[in-house]
């Protein structure tokens, strides 16, 4: 049997069983299956006729070859101009602000609502603002300390904690084994783990190799924004990782204890001075090898 009368016995539902099987696996089938869904929704003019249905399978197949060829064009500038306008709104148009800074460096930003925020070396904070006047959130990774304007609640997020004010001066610092939160003026609520904490003018929150700890201190605003970086009992792993941040060097220790702690500080504009501040007191010696490369010995008698 021919393929023109096999399509007819099956729009006429005339197949057998067998006759059936056979023909839905040709590519007949295929075709005539679209072409009849598509003729549901087509309308003939009164002065067109078709002779047969191979005559309009043969129509049928060269308009839609026709069609698809003419689209094609478009299609591809369609996909062009989605993908810049993606790349503009990803880049160019997104509410998400970020600041950085690097090794040696800090600044200083002003907040939507006014509010400051100083960025000590190799920290970064992240907000939307967009969202900004009704949710007065930021994220932080490293240390920033904060004026913030009167207004709604004033949320800083880091992986350790939370700190939350209405209108305060503070510092945060959250480095990866270090969370400490010191309030200058005002009132800061500070939750970390089970651990929360409401702090006043001149108290911290500290929270060392998962030890938690609250001290006191005696400074109006942190040492680090006057360039000097000032610690309190602190291991002096973390005082040379500062170091470290503050010169863009690299320093190596050989048989000394890095948990001893430290209470003192260094300046951030003097190398020299920066590390005799940080080695005498403790009986280090130091080496300069290159422009970032440090070794810290015990010192010799």
């Amino acid at each position: 049997m021919n393929k023109e009368s096999l399509d007819k016995k099956w729009l006429n539902n005339e197949l057998s069983e067998s006759e059936r099987e056979a023909y839905v696996k040709t590519d007949d089938y295929i075709l005539s299956t679209r072409i009849l869904e598509k003729a549901k929704y087509f309308k003939a003019s009164e002065n067109y006729k078709i002779v047969d249905f191979e005559d309009f399978k043969i129509n049928y197949c060269h308009t839609n070859k026709t069609n698809k060829l003419w689209w094609r064009p478009l299609l591809k500038i369609a996909c062009i101009l989605v993908i810049a306008f993606g790349v503009y709104f990803t880049f160019f148009n997104s509410s998400q602000s970020k600041t950085l800074t690097l090794a040696s460096e800090k600044t200083e930003i002003s907040l939507p609502d006014n509010s400051r925020v100083v960025l000590n070396a190799l920290s970064k904070i992240e907000y939307d603002k967009k969202d900004w006047q009704t949710n007065r959130s930021l994220k932080l990774d490293g240390e920033a300390y904060f004026k913030v304007a009167k207004g709604n609640t004033f949320d800083v997020i880091t992986k350790k904690g939370k700190v939350t004010v209405v209108g305060t001066e503070f510092n945060v610092n959250h480095r990866a084994d270090y969370f400490e939160v010191v309030c200058f003026e005002g009132i800061v609520n500070v939750t970390s783990d089970t651990i929360t904490r409401q702090l006043l003018a001149g108290d911290s929150f500290r929270i060392l190799n998962d030890t938690f700890s609250e001290q006191k201190t005696k400074h109006k605003e942190p040492q680090w924004t006057l360039n000097t970086s000032y610690f309190d009992a602190i291991p002096l792993v973390e005082v040379l990782n500062e170091l470290e941040r503050q010169y863009n060097i690299e320093v190596t220790i050989k048989s000394i204890d890095s948990n001893r702690l430290f209470t003192g500080g260094f300046s951030h504009n003097n190398l020299e001075k920066a590390l005799k501040s940080i080695t005498q007191p403790m009986g280090l010696s130091y080496k300069l090898n290159s422009s970032n490369l440090v070794e810290i010995n015990e010192a010799k008698n």
